[in-house]
């Protein structure tokens, strides 16, 4: 849980879709959004999400439902005005999506095609504002992992050499 109004987490399946700068559209998980000097929902690194959800500039606060709409509180209004709706993507094997960095990935022919819809709806996620996803790995048992597999290529490496070294000597007889 953060303090931002403008951080998403997905509860469930789905990715965010974000407006690349060659056109095409990006898929994340990483909900830490935030507002540009144009008012628009971008990610960390300027992106913004496709859609184009803009932020009136005097907005007073910004909700966002669980479905994905958003909407903003303006000065002298006593209703929230809705300014969009965040859709996620989902895919057949997300598994397969190709990386770009900073936490995108790209639609490829191992991930098959986004299917796009509301959060919530035909096993898409919701949205949780104000949380951000947390890394899912266990840092102390990953190394440990690491250290056992280290151990075990250095015991093989050896009784490969001991082999050779047998079958050096056999042939010198």
């Amino acid at each position: 849980q953060t303090s931002n109004n403008l951080d998403i987490a997905v509860q469930g399946n789905g990715f965010f879709q974000l407006t690349m700068p060659d056109g095409t559209i990006g898929y994340t998980r990483d909900g830490a959004f935030q507002i540009d000097n144009q008012g628009r929902m971008v990610n960390s690194g300027g992106l913004p999400l496709s859609g184009g959800i803009t932020v009136p500039a005097n907005a007073t606060a910004v909700s966002i439902a669980p479905d994905g709409t958003v909407s903003a509180s303006i000065p002298g209004s006593t209703a929230p005005q809705n300014i969009g709706t965040i859709a996620l993507a989902s895919f057949i094997n997300p598994a397969g999506l190709e990386p770009k960095g900073q936490n995108i990935y790209a639609e490829s022919a191992a991930s098959g095609q986004p299917n796009a819809g509301t959060a919530g709806v035909n096993g898409l996620g919701t949205l949780m504002q104000g949380f951000v996803e947390t890394s899912n790995v266990n840092v102390v048992q990953e190394l440990v992992t690491m250290i056992q597999t280290q151990r075990a290529y250095e015991m093989n490496s050896k009784a490969i050499q001991t082999s050779d070294q047998m079958l050096q000597k056999l042939g010198q007889l």
